[in-house]
């Protein structure tokens, strides 16, 4: 029967003790989500190569294979190979590599199965970094023989996990894409210069605990634990694209006093450049949301700006930056969250010169009753959600198709995109077709930026001229990504990767 392991102390003695007993240690480590005869005989092999068999886990938050992985959690995963009588040890392992528990076991022989053999075809290659920590310990590599099975196709086709519309949108993909045409796309956006135009916003998340009431006054009292900022607005989208393309620029507005502009340069990426507009009268807009340290449920918010529109001056400057850089950059996005920043004029000057545009134009509690959509006439791609869009129309019971044809129409867009939360999103594209992606969050935690986050990465597809259903895919994918933690955190490039080879098994 095998032993679960707890803690990294627990670890430390256990080895200690085997190794003091002059035994062979072999190591295997996966994620081990779905145990199939391959995993049996894996296990089997790495056993005859020594006397100890130690079998450490990727945990939970660690795994991106996709939407709905892992299929069960780390303990559960743990427990069941516990149960193996050929297994002696399982830990699960708390970093994001495995560097850190090879270092801790020391093993004599690190298995690996017959897929990672040609080293070269592992994603992340991270095996490289494995082999070479392994042999720096004296230890040796081993890849098993057998047949390669993969528990993300069993998964794929064996469990209902994906809904009809994913289905529908990953078999569409399959048809026209092999992955490894899909890697070699990811890589041909890298060449594209991005301009991203907007406001720029510091989103600070403070994390309190209820006291409880008041004994003076009739209101809840919170007692205030600690807080955590992260770039919002136009600074995220930058962040967000900036893991697949070469070239980012991003043009914003910020407090008269630039306040925050150390903290912006120092988060932002190296292939990141920005030209900051000093706005007068105004503080870099701060939006806080206080957020019950236990649930992370938000409790209410509080917003530091000014949302009058820009000085005469300041769109000046603006346009003369946009008139000198527009002509080198292959794809302009317009972040616009109604703060005063993206002016009818600003907008002229962006659109209709050759370059595809995509626009965000979000309704909010600070321009609810004067936002203006028509502004965006002629851009290539808006993204808007679904009450967004029955606003604009006046519309609260027509069909989201039918307000999405007459929307497009009006606007005169190639591409329009419709987010409805958990139902995920729809484009209708420049032939008039939808494609519909449902969301593929299992576990939503922060839905701040998500709209963004899809409008940005299926726009870089959509500029590239890609298939639809591809690009809907990786928007949607990144969309889930950007929602499963508190924060604006940039995506991961290897990770949308990753996802996508595991989706189209």
């Amino acid at each position: 029967m095998g032993k679960l392991i707890s803690n990294y102390n627990q670890l430390g003695k256990t080895i200690l003790k085997i190794k003091k007993s002059k035994k062979k240690i072999v190591h295997c480590h996966g994620v081990f989500d779905l145990l199939h005869i391959g995993h049996i005989n894996h296990f089997k092999e790495a056993k005859s190569l020594g006397d100890i068999l130690f079998v450490s886990i990727t945990a939970d938050k660690f795994i991106n294979k996709g939407p709905s992985k892992p299929l069960f959690q780390e303990i559960n995963r743990a427990d069941f190979l516990a149960s193996i009588s050929f297994i002696d040890f399982v830990f699960i392992n708390k970093d994001e590599s495995s560097e850190k528990i090879i270092e801790l076991v020391k093993p004599d022989i690190y298995c690996k199965g017959p897929d990672y053999k040609k080293n070269k075809n592992d994603l992340t290659k991270k095996i490289f970094k494995e082999k070479a920590c392994v042999e720096n310990f004296g230890g040796k590599i081993h890849y098993t023989r057998g047949i390669t099975y993969s528990s993300s196709n069993i998964i794929n086709k064996s469990f209902d996990i994906l809904k009809p519309n994913q289905k529908k949108l990953i078999k569409s993909v399959k048809k026209k894409y092999t992955f490894h045409e899909i890697k070699n796309i990811f890589e041909s956006i890298l060449k594209l210069n991005v301009l991203v135009v907007g406001e720029a916003i510091i989103d600070q998340y403070n994390f309190c605990e209820a006291v409880g009431k008041s004994g003076k006054e009739p209101v809840m009292v919170f007692k205030d634990l600690e807080e955590e900022k992260y770039l919002g607005g136009s600074l995220s989208i930058g962040r967000n694209i900036s893991p697949f393309c070469n070239k980012v620029k991003i043009l914003t507005t910020i407090g008269e006093k630039k306040e925050f502009k150390d903290f912006i340069i120092k988060n932002l990426e190296k292939n990141i450049s920005t030209t900051f507009i000093a706005k007068k009268g105004s503080p870099t807009i701060i939006k806080k949301r206080y957020i019950d340290k236990v649930s992370k449920s938000k409790l209410f918010g509080v917003y530091n700006l000014n949302d009058s529109i820009i000085s005469k001056n300041e769109e000046d400057q603006i346009i003369k930056y946009l008139k000198n850089l527009k002509r080198k950059f292959d794809l302009i996005i317009i972040s616009d969250f109604g703060h005063g920043m993206m002016t009818k004029k600003i907008v002229k000057n962006i659109t209709g010169k050759g370059v595809f545009v995509s626009a965000n134009s979000q309704l909010n509690s600070s321009n609810k009753g004067y936002h203006d959509l028509n502004k965006y006439l002629g851009v290539d791609c808006i993204v808007i959600n679904d009450s967004e869009i029955r606003y604009e129309l006046r519309d609260k019971e027509s069909k989201i198709e039918l307000l999405m044809k007459k929307l497009k129409n009006k606007m005169k867009i190639k591409y329009l995109i419709v987010t409805r939360g958990s139902e995920g999103a729809i484009i209708l594209d420049n032939k008039n077709k939808f494609t519909y992606s449902e969301a593929y969050a299992r576990n939503v935690v922060d839905k701040i930026g998500a709209g963004d986050t899809l409008l940005s990465i299926t726009s870089l597809f959509l500029k590239k001229k890609f298939d639809v259903s591809l690009s809907l895919l990786v928007g949607s994918l990144a969309a889930a990504f950007s929602v499963e933690k508190i924060g604006n955190n940039p995506l991961k490039k290897i990770n949308m990767i990753k996802s996508v080879e595991y989706l189209l098994k």
